[in-house]
């Protein structure tokens, strides 16, 4: 099912939760809604639900207007955070449970809810109650009675969050063959950048309501739009880097270093800019032409490479080594660019300047 939403708005006094919102989500996806705590990814899920209804906009399901309709008249399956299973019910009552509401015949809903358990692995746990499974059982159960319903729009509330490391990454890639299997359109809601990366088709990443921007992981990482979108992906975090342009030089604010900068060219002289350098877009001491110099600080050995911090002037920033040339404290190195991963904001607007 296609979901497409028009100028959303949501306020809670003078906070707008969800601002002007519009996107469009395609059939059969598995879509990310990313970012910090308090950007609105979770009211815009309940928007979606029905749990919570909007100020302005419209929702759209395959171009019906689902905006002012009731939870239960919209065709969805919703898990919570913390799986809300009934605790005295067995698994397969919880997962039929659905089923029995819309009072479809025992036997019928017994079929179906152990095709649901085969689904998603928990066919050996019909008998027991909640209280007797791991998290990562629980939210098999939970997502396994969602699905029973046979919804066009599966909707997942910080589904992993609950969980362990380790549990996380094996149930991220379940709820990933889950959704391939069934085809459902999914929209998931998470914090977790990495989560995001590994298994959505889209993500939509959000900051005060607003959207950031809307596309496939490694675009957003490859080619981000605003200077939050750059920062708020990748590990470790991108080096951001004050200046301003002149004479097509970057030129670190405090005056303490400069380079060539082909995008400083377009820009008038002393315009006030952010460069972000990821720590992966620097070659150290190859043949390409020289975009920079800098002094090793301290290196990290992660084994066939280094994470190191070198200073460019008065600015510290990180970036990966060839552990075999055996950097030391004091050594200049002069870095060339892969060509990717070096990006100039505005320091005004915070968007990109291409």
């Amino acid at each position: 099912m296609e979901v497409r939403i028009e100028n959303l708005l949501k306020e809670y006094g003078e906070i707008k939760a969800v601002n002007n919102f519009t996107t469009t989500f395609h059939d059969g996806e598995l879509i990310a809604l990313l970012g910090p705590s308090g950007c609105g990814k979770s009211t815009m899920l309940n928007l979606l639900s029905g749990i919570v209804l909007s100020d302005a906009g419209k929702i759209l399901f395959d171009d019906q207007d689902v905006t002012d309709l009731e939870p239960q008249d919209r065709g969805i399956g919703l898990v919570f955070q913390n799986y809300a299973l009934y605790p005295h019910m067995s698994v397969l009552d919880n997962i039929a449970f659905p089923l029995e509401i819309k009072k479809v015949k025992k036997a019928e809903r017994i079929k179906k809810a152990k095709e649901m358990a085969a689904l998603v692995h928990v066919e050996e746990l019909l008998d027991r109650k909640p209280g007797q499974l791991s998290g990562g059982q629980q939210q098999r159960v939970a997502i396994a009675r969602a699905l029973i319903k046979r919804p066009k729009l599966l909707l997942l509330d910080e589904p992993l969050s609950n969980l362990d490391a380790r549990l996380r990454i094996e149930m991220r890639e379940e709820i990933r063959r889950i959704q391939q299997e069934t085809k459902i359109t999914t929209i998931f809601v998470t914090h977790d950048q990495e989560e995001a990366m590994s298994i959505s088709d889209h993500i939509v990443l959000m900051k005060k309501g607003l959207k950031q921007q809307y596309a496939r992981p490694q675009e957003l990482y490859d080619d981000p739009a605003n200077l939050f979108v750059a920062t708020f992906l990748g590990n470790p975090p991108i080096n951001v880097i004050e200046g301003y342009c002149k004479d097509g030089k970057f030129i670190l604010l405090d005056d303490s270093y400069a380079f060539d900068f082909d995008l400083c060219k377009k820009l008038e002289n002393n315009t006030k800019v952010t460069l972000a350098i990821r720590a992966e877009a620097l070659v150290a001491n190859n043949d390409n032409k020289k975009f920079l110099s800098a002094t090793v600080n301290n290196t990290y050995t992660l084994g066939k490479e280094e994470l190191a911090y070198v200073n460019i002037g008065s600015k510290q920033i990180r970036v990966y080594l060839d552990s075999a040339f055996g950097y030391r404290h004091g050594d200049t190195i002069d870095f060339s660019s892969k060509g990717s991963g070096i990006f100039l904001f505005s320091s005004e607007s915070g968007e990109r300047i291409r």
